[in-house]
C-alpha cells in the first residue's frame, strides 16, 4: 500500500519575507544556538491570568534574555529593521527545519540548502515547490473561483482540503491555517486585503493559473464561468445604478440599511433636509444610536472634504451623533482624513465599490440563483470498501 502523502505541515506558518529575512542571520550559527534561544522565549510565555508583553524587543530583550539568547534577539531585531518581532519567529524556525532550506554541516552550523539559496533568490521554481508543499497552491485555486471573500467563505473547501491531506483534524486547527496562509499571501502581494475580506488580484491569479491550468480542473471551470458571470452583474449593476433617478437611488440605500438591520429608516424631504438624505437608527446593546446618510450617485466624481464637513455640522439638526456618506464614485485623500479627525463625530465613508460590495452581501437589488453540481462522495466508500465474504478478494 502507498503510503500517504501529507502537506500543509506547518501550522504557524511564517510569511515568506519573515522567512528571507531571518535565514542569512541564522546561517553560520549552530543549530543549538538557535535552538537554545527558542527554548528561552518559550520559558517565559506567561499564562492567561500573568500575560506577558512582548510588544517592546528593546526593553524586554536585556530584561529577560542573557549572554547569546539576547545576543541573537537583538540580531534578529536590529538586522530586520524592526520588522521582525524576536518572539515569533518559532513559525519561521519551524518552516527553515522542515523543508531543510539550512542545513546543518558537520560541526552543527547552520548553512544555506540548494532549496534555501533558490528560495532567497525568490526563484519561481522553489517558492512554487514550498507552496504545493504546504497547500498555499490550492489556496490560491480556491480563490481563483472567488470575488470578494472573508476566511468563513473559504473555509468550508479548505478544511475539506485539510482533511484528506494534512494530519489537522480540529476546526481550530483548520481556521488558523487559513489565516496564516492568507497572511502570507498578502505579504507577497498576490491577495488584497480590504478590512476583513479578501480578493485575488492580477498578479495572484497569474500565479495560479501558471500552477494549474483551469482546463486542468472541470470543477474550477465551472466555477471560474460562475465567477465571470458574477463580475459582468456587478459592472451591470454599476451601470443601471448611475442611470437610477437620486431619489430612488435613496430609496435604494434605505433598503440596504433595513437589510443591514437598521431601524425606523426614512428618507427625508427633497429640500430643506441640510444634505442628509437618510435617516435611521441603529441598535448598539441597549443604545438607539441615530445615524444620518447623504448620498452621491455621481460615478465619475471624487468625494472631497466639505461634504464631509458639511454633513458633520448638520448632525445636530437631527440629533444624530454620528454619520455615513455613500458615493457611487471614489473618496479623495482629504475626506478619508476629516471623516477620522480627532475629537469630530465620526463619518463613515463608503465608495462604489464598497457599496456594491454591500448590495451583493446583503441581496439588495441582487438575486441569488444557485447552481447544482455532483461530485462522487468518495468518503462513502471508505478506502478500501467493506471487506468481501471470507476467501473473496
Amino acid at each position: 500500500m502507498t503510503e500517504k502523502v501529507y502537506k500543509v505541515r506547518t501550522p504557524l506558518f511564517p510569511t515568506y519575507g519573515e522567512v528571507r529575512a531571518l535565514m542569512p542571520i541564522f546561517v553560520g550559527m549552530k543549530k543549538a544556538a538557535v535552538t537554545s534561544f527558542i527554548k528561552a522565549i518559550f520559558a517565559q510565555t506567561g499564562t492567561p491570568k500573568n500575560p506577558v508583553d512582548w510588544s517592546e524587543p528593546d526593553k524586554w530583550i536585556p530584561e529577560r534574555l542573557k549572554g547569546p539568547d539576547a545576543e541573537l534577539a537583538k540580531r534578529i531585531w536590529v538586522e530586520t529593521h524592526h520588522h521582525v518581532n524576536p518572539r515569533h519567529v518559532y513559525g519561521s524556525y519551524l518552516f527553515i527545519n522542515s523543508f531543510d532550506l539550512l542545513s546543518v554541516d558537520a560541526n552543527g552550523n547552520y548553512v544555506l540548502s540548494d532549496l534555501g539559496r533558490a528560495f532567497l533568490k525568490d526563484e519561481a521554481g522553489a517558492v512554487r515547490e514550498l507552496d504545493e508543499a504546504e497547500g498555499v497552491a490550492r489556496l490560491l485555486t480556491i480563490l481563483s473561483t472567488k470575488d470578494k471573500v472573508q476566511r468563513r467563505d473559504l473555509l468550508p473547501e479548505w478544511s475539506e482540503y485539510l482533511l484528506e491531506h494534512s494530519k489537522f483534524q480540529k476546526p481550530s486547527t483548520h481556521k488558523d491555517t487559513l489565516r496564516r496562509r492568507l497572511a502570507n499571501l498578502v505579504d507577497r502581494g498576490l491577495v488584497d486585503r480590504e478590512g476583513n475580506s479578501y480578493r485575488l488580484n492580477a498578479a495572484g491569479l497569474q500565479y495560479a493559473e501558471s500552477i494549474v491550468p483551469a482546463s486542468a480542473d472541470p470543477k474550477r471551470e465551472v466555477l471560474k464561468a460562475v465567477k465571470s458571470f458574477n463580475d459582468q452583474q456587478r459592472v451591470g449593476l454599476k451601470a443601471t445604478l448611475a442611470e437610477l433617478h437620486p431619489y430612488k437611488f435613496e430609496h435604494l440605500v434605505r433598503d440596504l440599511l433595513e437589510a443591514m438591520g437598521y431601524e425606523d429608516v426614512t428618507v427625508t424631504k427633497e429640500a430643506g433636509d441640510k444634505g442628509v438624505d437618510v435617516i435611521a437608527n441603529i441598535q448598539f446593546g441597549i443604545t438607539s444610536v441615530r445615524e444620518v446618510v447623504q448620498v452621491k450617485r455621481t460615478p465619475n466624481s471624487s468625494l472631497g472634504r466639505p461634504i464631509v464637513d458639511q454633513l458633520r455640522g448638520a448632525l445636530p439638526y437631527h440629533q444624530a451623533i454620528r454619520g455615513t456618506i455613500i458615493t457611487l464614485g471614489t473618496v479623495s485623500k482629504g475626506a478619508r482624513d476629516a471623516a477620522i479627525f480627532p475629537g469630530a463625530a465620526p463619518i463613515t465613508l463608503i465608495d462604489g465599490e464598497k457599496l456594491l460590495d454591500l448590495l451583493v452581501e446583503h441581496e439588495v437589488a441582487i438575486k441569488k440563483r444557485p447552481v447544482t453540481m455532483w461530485e462522487v462522495d468518495m468518503d462513502f466508500f471508505g478506502e478500501t470498501g467493506e471487506e468481501g465474504p471470507s476467501g473473496v478478494e
